[in-house]
């Protein structure tokens, strides 16, 4: 499958979550032990959060426009009805550009097997429970455990957060606090790989 079919099927798909979002009962799966977030640290990088977010996590991401790739790999993984649950979940969301920057053929490669490799890239994105920017920038080389059951850790410098995976890929946030009925997005410039 070329870029181009990738493209056209997360286009469709985009279309299609955002038409069944208005009929869709969520279903929740358990997620992994939330992070315990401290309170009231200087948030650095935000995007201003709405008071009332009425869209979850899947709705809010395909709205943004910047989510085609993340949003075709959650549904063929089938981690939609997932992230359309309760959570609460913070969702580090690689742009369409982070995926382009893997190698030629990988995102095709995972597509080949959605329920292995990818669902598990994926679920490595998902943190349970809602961490905001202000408690993120406190966890200063701290490791912090993913859905997916491998850590992450944050780096914080001058006010700027990075996730370094287990690969030792570092991935910068490039915006957070991007609110949702039932958790948080921050959007990455990277995709996060929980094995070496």
């Amino acid at each position: 499958m070329n870029r181009n079919k990738i493209t056209a099927a997360a286009g469709a798909i985009s279309l299609t979550l955002l038409l069944g979002a208005c009929s869709t009962t969520p279903t929740a799966s358990t997620p992994a032990a939330p992070m315990s977030p401290s309170t009231s640290a200087p948030a650095t990088t935000s995007a201003p959060a709405t008071t009332a977010a009425a869209a979850d996590i899947v709705d809010t991401a395909v709205a943004a426009g910047d989510f085609e790739t993340l949003a075709a790999a959650l549904t063929a993984a089938g981690l939609v009805e997932t992230l359309k649950g309760p959570g609460p979940f913070t969702v580090f969301a690689p742009t369409d550009d982070a995926f382009a920057k893997l190698p030629e053929g990988t995102v095709e490669k995972l597509l080949e097997e959605p329920e292995g490799q990818l669902a598990e890239i994926l679920k490595y994105h998902v943190i349970s429970g809602e961490v905001m920017a202000a408690d993120v920038v406190k966890l200063d080389k701290q490791k912090v455990k993913t859905v997916q059951g491998a850590e992450l850790t944050i780096e914080v410098s001058d006010g700027k957060v990075a996730l370094v995976d287990a690969a030792g890929n570092r991935v910068n946030v490039v915006t957070t606090d991007v609110t949702a009925s039932n958790g948080v997005i921050h959007v990455i410039d990277g995709v996060l790989l929980p094995t070496k």
